[in-house]
């Protein structure tokens, strides 16, 4: 007789982000714990070796950005050999590196040793009008999309008041990466600056699937609260929360020893399929 039960799903599954047909690993490598500190210390060796297991493991797709400092030499090193079509790079844009879009793109794409970059974003949006602040950038980012030089353009969002805005925006976010744990550790509040707070876990869900139903590909990142989540038992609350939101493509989790790698892609496993 056919089998009823659904096939497994895994961490390493290739999901769709949206309506963006822009095909990613469902569980990412993240190369920004506190803005690349604990990945640059690794050393280029060590950081080569656990991009090296990750992408053994599955993960083939690894995220990094212009602010955190020298990552896209160590991940492009780390990468170095392998066919450029089997894995996904996404980028974040330093905002303040306005006055020079064409440049800055065209510089983000040799630090990362790439003719293309498959996402990128404006990193870390704090207000409320971010789309109109950075209409000029959007607008860069939609003619590099029609270039082909970027394949997709989104936002990373920091703080309640941007992420009340997104839900509008959607026709031009193919990508949105958002904050989101069981707990609301390094979640988005409504101060324009990071902060301890506990962020408003209720409603950013709820802004989590207006944005994913319009179409929107859904990032989830901070899935360990930026390496708060200490006990298995966090990590693994946080885990099956996100997972069974069912409005996060996929997550980032930044890992500084390859038994990180393995706990995350057995967590998400067993998780999606509980």
């Amino acid at each position: 007789p056919l089998s009823t039960a659904a096939a497994k799903r895994s961490a390493t599954d290739w999901v769709t982000l949206g309506n963006s047909g822009i095909r990613v690993t469902r569980l990412a490598f993240g190369t920004g714990t506190f803005g690349g500190r604990v990945q640059r210390e690794l050393g280029q060796e060590q950081f080569t070796l656990l991009v090296r297991h990750a992408y053994e493991r599955g993960i083939r797709f690894f995220e990094s950005a212009a602010a955190y400092t020298g990552m896209h030499e160590m991940l492009a090193n780390a990468l170095k050999g392998i066919p450029r079509d089997s894995y996904k790079l996404m980028t974040k844009y330093r905002l303040r590196a306005a006055d020079d879009p064409k440049g800055t793109i065209d510089r983000l794409r040799k630090e990362l040793n790439s003719e293309y970059l498959d996402i990128l974003l404006l990193h870390c949006v704090r207000t409320s009008d971010w789309a109109e602040q950075f209409k000029r950038l959007r607008d860069e980012f939609s003619e590099a999309k029609q270039k082909k030089i970027i394949l997709a353009h989104g936002a990373s969002c920091h703080g309640l008041l941007p992420l009340r805005a997104f839900p509008a925006s959607t026709n031009w976010l193919d990508v949105a990466l958002l904050r989101i744990n069981h707990h609301g550790t390094r979640m988005d509040t409504l101060k324009q600056v990071d902060t301890d707070d506990l962020g408003d876990v209720g409603e950013v869900v709820g802004h989590i699937k207006t944005i994913r139903a319009a179409g929107t590909g859904v990032i989830g990142m901070k899935i360990m609260g930026e390496g708060q989540f200490r006990t298995p038992e966090e990590r693994d609350s946080s885990v099956k929360f996100v997972m069974k939101l069912g409005t996060v493509d996929a997550v980032t989790i930044g890992y500084k020893n390859p038994a990180e790698i393995d706990e995350a892609i057995e967590r998400i496993n067993t998780h999606l399929n509980s």
